[in-house]
């Protein structure tokens, strides 16, 4: 019996895949998360063989999951349920040692097929995913920027319409560091400007969306 654990924060889609995987008798479905602190809490104390694992969470970035995951529980095999179609992302969740990518409007077979394939020793990329990997070119970014907490800051800060001073004075450093920083961000995302760099962590799900 594959035991497997889903985790995603849209809770029709969560409900959907554990119904659906639980249809299958070789399938076990033992944890469904909306976040990342009770997955992480829950995988304390079970016994987990597949971890479906959503990419952006309320309160994680899952492509910082990953390595950690893997030391931690290195029989767990991790497969990325996404809507993330840049090559970017794609790679960098390869990087970090997942097993495998399916795009969340892959269909059901696909995702059983994925499962079978990753518990059988080898990795899997659905059919929309493997295209994007196969073409792509030398343009843009190859994998998304690791970012320290400051600069998360500063990005936050500076989406949010604040300017260099004013996040200096918010944050408690001295402009040229926010200068500094914002040059820094600019060259990791490869972007002519920091909004550009903004705009692509926000696609990223490196930091959120500010609504009004």
């Amino acid at each position: 019996m594959i035991k497997i654990a889903i985790t995603d924060d849209h809770p029709l889609l969560l409900e959907g895949l554990k119904n659906v995987l639980a249809q299958q008798d070789y399938l076990q479905v033992v944890g469904g998360y909306s976040d990342a602190r009770s997955m992480l809490n829950e995988l304390e104390n079970k016994e987990v063989h597949i971890l479906l694992l959503d990419i952006n969470l309320p309160d994680a970035n899952s492509i910082e999951l990953i390595a950690p995951l893997r030391s931690k529980y290195p029989n767990m095999h991790i497969i990325i349920l996404s809507v993330h179609n840049e090559y970017a992302v794609i790679n960098s969740v390869l990087e970090e040692g997942a097993h495998g990518y399916i795009q969340k409007n892959a269909s059901v077979e696909e995702i059983l097929a994925g499962i079978e394939s990753i518990i059988s020793g080898k990795k899997f990329l659905c059919t929309q995913t493997k295209k994007i990997v196969e073409s792509k070119t030398q343009h843009g970014l190859n994998s998304v920027p690791k970012l320290t907490r400051r600069e998360k800051e500063i990005l936050v800060e500076a989406a949010a319409g604040l300017t260099t001073i004013q996040i200096a004075d918010k944050l408690f450093i001295s402009p040229h560091t926010v200068e500094s920083h914002r040059k820094n961000l600019i060259e990791k995302f490869k972007s002519s400007n920091l909004s550009s760099a903004i705009k692509l962590a926000i696609e990223y799900g490196l930091i959120r969306q500010i609504t009004s």
